[in-house]
């Protein structure tokens, strides 16, 4: 046979082999089945709650909501809540998060409100368990230390919990650190990562970097699916759906996903 042959044959098996997803436990999954999640706690369109605040977090928490929030590394290495790279759109101050101590981080106001950066120490002590969370953990220059100091904090939340990230390589820690962990990979069509460049945008938008990662969750934006992305999901992970909003089909999406972060709306806790 052929060398063109062999390989045509094979690469359907290629395919399952780097796109297939990690197995995961019916007690892991069973918390976020039907679960509708605040995306960044319940934060209001006019920002008068601001997104990732101990207001938004309480508010979302009082409501049986699941929490979606995202944590990253001030300059000394503790970790915080904040979404963005940088502080321009929320805190109108320019530079990175990691460029700024903690102290200073907290002098800040978010959406020019009271309220300030939390900790995730101080989230996870004001949450105490009440409601499950999905935390994603921000790709940055120390990715490692992040990882370790967030299981670290987890390992103490009495509530169920679970990460997620864009970055394979943080999967990729937790597959060989902590693999009871639930893990997902946040993805979105190709074409999303503009910022990333051609290459980047191929692997992470087509779940290549599954083949390092082995997610148990899919966590998908609002972009075209392509076939390797329909592949993994044939595989059976569980299928979450990302960034929901009122002009959305609710009815389709909740028949497909098995969790729904939502944003600017207040649905039923539980959606199954």
């Amino acid at each position: 046979m052929k060398l063109s042959s062999l390989l045509l044959a094979a690469a359907p098996f290629l395919a399952v082999w780097l796109v297939a997803p990690g197995k995961s436990k019916n007690n892991q999954r069973a918390p976020f089945m039907g679960l509708n999640v605040a995306h960044r706690g319940l934060h209001t369109a006019d920002r008068s709650r601001p997104e990732n605040s101990l207001a938004a977090f309480e508010t979302a928490a009082a409501a049986g909501y699941g929490i979606e929030l995202d944590v990253q590394l001030s300059r000394e290495g503790e970790v915080v809540v904040f979404h963005d790279d940088t502080l321009d759109r929320v805190c109108g101050v320019h530079g990175r998060v990691d460029a700024f101590t903690l102290a200073q981080l907290q002098g800040m106001r978010l959406c020019g409100t009271d309220q300030t950066i939390p900790t995730f120490a101080q989230v996870l002590q004001l949450l105490d368990g009440r409601v499950p969370l999905i935390v994603e953990l921000k790709t940055g220059p120390r990715n490692r230390l992040l990882c370790r100091k967030t299981l670290e904090l987890l390992r103490g939340y009495p509530g169920a919990w679970c990460i997620e990230s864009f970055d394979p390589r943080i999967l990729a820690w937790f597959k060989r650190n902590a693999p009871d962990v639930l893990r997902g990979q946040l993805a979105d069509t190709p074409g999303s990562y503009k910022s990333h460049g051609p290459l980047a945008g191929a692997v992470l938008g087509n779940l290549l970097g599954n083949v390092i990662a082995r997610p148990q969750f899919i966590a998908w934006g609002e972009g075209k699916k392509t076939p390797l992305v329909r592949l993994c999901e044939w595989m059976e992970p569980m299928k979450v759906r990302w960034t929901v909003r009122p002009a959305d089909d609710r009815i389709q999406l909740e028949g497909e996903y098995d969790a729904i972060i939502f944003e600017y709306e207040t649905p039923p806790a539980y959606y199954r």
